[in-house]
């Protein structure tokens, strides 16, 4: 991997890491693009790149990292327990999964599914939970079912928990931000499985590369995160829903 597949790469990861567009189905179609070879180093990119976005996450939300928000954080673990024990059980078939059909396919189906809940949910945007303080334990746990979803590669992390947020009372913003929290613990989860299973496969990586690669992915990941917000202070989720759309039907005419 070069130093500016490394960039490439890391801005990518860090621009829809928090976006509901797929940050796995994005880096499976560049690294194609790319013509990068998923070996050691790329093992050891990803995991980099991942930790990166914690930190985004860390710094956007310091305030929330506190044992004084420790109810919160209760909710916000116990929507991480579906995807968490899914995920290990079947971690096997879940790799299976991986392709780029298949991730064209979920690209398109969650754009559809967008645009649906965009058409009713627009009708009660007035009635919903703006603070994610206020998100009771049952609707943690439905968030964290609709996560679940993620584990098919193109569906997004964001945007099935988004979609799960939605459709059980959280605005826009709300919904965005509980995704943001939720995502800490899944990807720390994701991150330091990774670390111990491929620990020995830094030693052959360029550390210029993955340093490249973390700094990259961490500021456009903390900008992304600011902005996104401030986009919904005023939009709807229809562009990301077209946009998934369309990108999933020109990956199904490129690739086929």
């Amino acid at each position: 991997m070069t130093i500016f597949d490394s960039i490439i790469l890391g801005v990518i990861e860090g621009f829809t890491e928090f976006l509901p567009i797929s940050s796995t189905g994005h880096l499976i179609v560049a690294s194609e693009f790319l013509g990068i070879n998923q070996n050691a180093v790329t093992k050891a990119y990803e995991v980099i790149i991942q930790f990166a976005a914690i930190f985004a996450v860390m710094f956007n939300y310091k305030d929330k990292f506190s044992i004084k928000k420790i109810d919160l954080w209760s909710k916000i673990f116990l929507a991480f327990v579906p995807i968490g024990a899914v995920g290990f059980i079947f971690s096997s078939q879940i790799k299976e999964l991986f392709s780029i059909q298949i991730v064209a396919i979920m690209f398109i189906i969650g754009g559809i599914i967008f645009l649906i809940v965009e058409k009713f949910f627009i009708h009660i945007d007035k009635q919903t939970i703006d603070n994610i303080e206020d998100v009771t334990l049952k609707q943690s746990m439905i968030i964290g079912l609709a996560q679940v979803f993620a584990l098919i590669p193109g569906t997004s992390r964001a945007g099935s928990t988004i979609i799960g947020a939605l459709l059980i009372g959280l605005s826009r913003k709300a919904s965005a931000e509980f995704s943001f929290l939720l995502a800490f613990p899944v990807m720390s989860a994701v991150t330091f499985y990774d670390l111990l299973k491929h620990y020995h496969e830094f030693s052959d990586a360029n550390l210029t590369t993955l340093f490249i690669g973390f700094i990259v992915s961490f500021i456009v990941a903390y900008i992304t995160i600011k902005l996104f917000l401030k986009f919904l202070e005023t939009f709807t989720f229809v562009a990301f829903g077209v946009y998934r759309i369309i990108f999933g039907l020109i990956l199904l005419i490129i690739f086929n």
